[in-house]
C-alpha cells in the first residue's frame, strides 16, 4: 500500500513539473478571464486578433528590438504629429501577468511626461526584454484561446482570426497586429513600457502632475 501511495505521489510530482509554468499557476484561468473582460469592457469592438495582441505583448512587448534609437525617435515624433484627437486610457497593463503597460502617447501631448523621458523608457523597455521560446508561447496561447472561446463573447470573425493566428505561429511568427475594426474604432496611439520602468519612473511623474492640477 505504501509503495502504491509513494508511486502515485511521485507520478503527481513528475506530472506537475512536466506542466508548463502558467498551467501550474492556480490563478492563470481567472487572470486570463479578468484580463479579457477588462479589455472587452473598454474596447467592446475588439476581435480575437486584438485579444491576441493584448496577450502576446505581455510576453514579447512590441515584438522587436530597437537597433536605431534615433529612428525610433523620428517615428515616435511622426506619429505624434499625425493626429490631434486624444482617446483611450493613459496606461493599461498587458495580458494576464501585466509584464508591460501600453502607455498612451497623450502623456507627451498633454505634457505629463517629457518626450525624452518617455522615449528613453520605451527604448530601455524594449531592449531589456527576455523572450520566451515560440513553442512555449504557442502552448500558452492555446490555453488562453480555449479560455476566451469558453467565455462566449461572439467575437467577429473568430474562426477566421484564430486560423490566421495559428498559421503565423506555425511559421514562427508570433507578432500580432490590431484589427482594422479596432484601429477605426479607437485609433490607438501608445508605446509599450515595462512594468518596472513604468511604475518606478513614469507613474511618479503622472501622479505628480495629477497632484499639481
Amino acid at each position: 500500500m505504501k509503495k502504491k501511495i509513494k508511486g502515485s505521489f511521485l507520478l503527481s510530482i513528475l506530472t506537475f513539473f512536466a506542466m508548463p509554468f502558467f498551467a501550474q499557476n492556480n490563478n492563470f484561468e481567472n487572470a486570463v478571464r479578468e484580463s479579457v473582460r477588462h479589455q472587452m469592457e473598454i474596447y467592446p469592438q475588439s476581435t480575437l486578433k486584438d485579444l491576441y495582441k493584448h496577450f502576446f505583448q505581455d510576453r514579447y512587448g512590441p515584438g522587436h528590438i530597437i537597433d536605431d534609437t534615433t529612428a525610433a525617435g523620428r517615428y515616435l515624433q511622426h506619429e505624434l504629429d499625425s493626429y490631434t484627437t486624444i482617446a483611450g486610457e493613459i496606461a493599461e497593463p498587458t495580458g494576464w501577468q501585466h509584464n508591460f503597460y501600453r502607455v498612451n502617447l497623450s502623456v507627451i501631448k498633454d505634457k505629463l511626461i517629457p518626450y525624452d523621458v518617455f522615449l528613453s523608457a520605451f527604448v530601455r523597455s524594449v531592449n531589456g526584454i527576455t523572450s520566451i521560446p515560440i513553442e512555449d508561447w504557442k502552448q500558452e496561447w492555446g490555453e488562453i484561446e480555449k479560455i476566451i472561446k469558453s467565455m462566449g463573447l461572439s467575437l467577429l470573425d473568430y474562426e477566421k482570426d484564430n486560423e490566421e493566428i495559428d498559421v503565423k505561429l506555425e511559421k514562427g511568427n508570433y507578432v500580432g497586429h490590431h484589427s482594422d475594426i479596432f484601429n477605426k474604432a479607437y485609433s490607438p496611439h501608445y508605446r509599450i513600457v515595462s512594468r518596472k520602468i513604468f511604475e518606478e519612473e513614469l507613474l511618479p511623474l503622472l501622479e505628480k502632475q495629477k497632484g499639481n492640477q
